[in-house]
């Protein structure tokens, strides 16, 4: 009984008067999962720094979140409390550059009643007539920053999935986005999902190419016209940043020329009639999982 919700929509209010939504996109992208780069967190603060946005939809923080695995922030001045720093798990409506109204779900990942909380998404999905919802992330992988960004995509239907799939089956530690993702698919509403490739070198720093890749995937998904200028000097000035450390320091070379090797001989193999054709130096299934039980486990260590 302690898991259950009685009505999905008791988890959410919406606020203000809503515009006419033309089968709108929802985006999502939660705080709490693997996000390797910083990948969808620099994405989600691009928009909402770049374009018109409001809150359309807050969901119920205290029942969702546990505020003691993972503690608001307080402010203390002197001799009183100041500040409080809310948790809030909300929807935006934004606009994109040619004024197509679209939506977007950040805030922390749900502590608990991931059943309730989908349900809860569907709701919304069905009250607003969400026609497409779509997350993005990072993942680390063995994979070099020379080389193009790759991705990992997945959907409810397979003709959504344009990407060809760099592995067949594993099993990873379970998010709330995969869980909406996945219960969205039995209720037959469309959803996809895009993880994108970040070295695994680069995982625990801010690694804006990676978010530029997301971002051109959400875009050419949903046909919204986002601003990029941003992210795209910021990835032009990290990617100097990585260029000048790795540059003279033969270790690290060593490294980067092994995965630009492992790299190359996947993609020959990606042009030839079988993607796993000559895998044996690529990273089993097994290895990839363990990559994100240990990105999730450094998530907990000082910085």
């Amino acid at each position: 009984m302690g898991g259950t919700v009685r009505n999905p929509e008791d988890l959410y209010e919406l606020e203000g008067d809503l515009p006419e939504l033309d089968g709108p996109v929802l985006l999502h992208s939660l705080d709490g999962f693997v996000d390797a780069g910083s990948t969808g967190q620099l994405v989600r603060e691009h928009l909402l720094d770049t374009l018109d946005h409001r809150v359309v939809a807050r969901f119920d923080a205290d029942v969702l979140i546990d505020y003691r695995a993972r503690r608001p922030l307080m402010t203390f001045e002197r001799d009183h409390w100041s500040a409080y720093d809310t948790p809030e798990l909300v929807v935006h409506l934004l606009r994109d550059e040619v004024g197509t109204p679209f939506l977007m779900m950040t805030g922390p990942e749900p502590d608990r009643l991931w059943e309730g909380f989908s349900a809860a998404v569907r709701s919304l999905v069905e009250r607003l007539g969400v026609r497409l919802c779509v997350g993005f992330n990072g993942i680390p992988m063995g994979v070099p920053h020379t080389r193009p960004v790759g991705m990992t995509s997945h959907g409810t239907r397979p003709d959504l999935v344009k990407r060809a799939a760099w592995f067949d089956t594993m099993q990873v530690p379970g998010s709330a986005s995969a869980l909406l993702e996945f219960r969205l698919a039995e209720a037959g509403h469309d959803a996809v999902g895009y993880a994108v490739h970040v070295p695994h070198y680069l995982a625990q720093a801010s690694y804006p190419t990676a978010a530029v890749a997301a971002l051109e995937a959400v875009a050419a998904a949903t046909g919204l016209v986002l601003p990029s200028d941003g992210l795209r000097d910021a990835a032009t000035r990290t990617d100097a940043d990585i260029a000048e450390q790795v540059n003279g320091n033969a270790e690290v070379e060593k490294v980067v020329r092994a995965l630009e090797e492992q790299y190359d001989a996947f993609a020959g193999a990606a042009e030839r009639e079988s993607l796993l054709a000559d895998d044996r130096d690529m990273p089993t299934a097994d290895e990839i999982a363990a990559q994100f039980e240990q990105f999730l486990a450094e998530q907990d260590k000082p910085e």
